[in-house]
């Protein structure tokens, strides 16, 4: 398990390709804020309803100049079929091999029902126009969250 990112920390870059195969890049993004988001699995309901509500909101955040990806251990074949089913606009990203997710701290121990496990921690990390962290969110709850991010941000 690697660090937590704190607030004035360069941002990892990464690419990492979407649900159609295409790849994208967090420096691609320059000059934007970038929300990035980690989610433990497409199709539960937990992460639907966060990638619901990030679609929900995508054109407030987009005016607001931020850009959104959400980033899952899934392949993109599962992200391809999240999108279709829950109709959602977020760009989703695949990191299989956990790579994206360790270097940023949302990958590592976690506890359900007393068993200590290793999974994704569910995390926020809001990255300035210089790649630079603004916000390093972590343990966040799926429910209400991306309604906090916008009152947080003043959107």
């Amino acid at each position: 398990m690697s660090e937590r990112l704190q607030p004035g920390d360069v941002a990892p870059d990464f690419t990492l390709p979407d649900a159609d195969g295409n790849e994208v890049s967090l420096s691609a993004h320059k000059g934007r804020k970038v929300i990035v988001y980690f989610y433990p699995a497409a199709l539960t309901p937990g992460c639907t309803k966060q990638a619901c509500d990030f679609t929900d909101n995508l054109s407030l955040l987009a005016d607001a100049g931020y850009d959104v990806l959400g980033i899952s251990p899934d392949a993109p074949e599962k992200l391809g079929k999240f999108r279709e089913k829950e109709n959602l606009e977020v760009t989703l990203l695949a990191d299989p091999d956990k790579k994206v997710l360790d270097a940023y701290g949302a990958f590592g121990e976690k506890m359900n029902y007393g068993k200590t496990y290793m999974g994704v921690i569910r995390s926020t990390i809001i990255v300035d126009e210089q790649g630079k962290v603004e916000k390093a969110l972590y343990n966040v709850r799926a429910t209400g969250h991306v309604a906090k991010i916008i009152k947080d941000l003043g959107i």
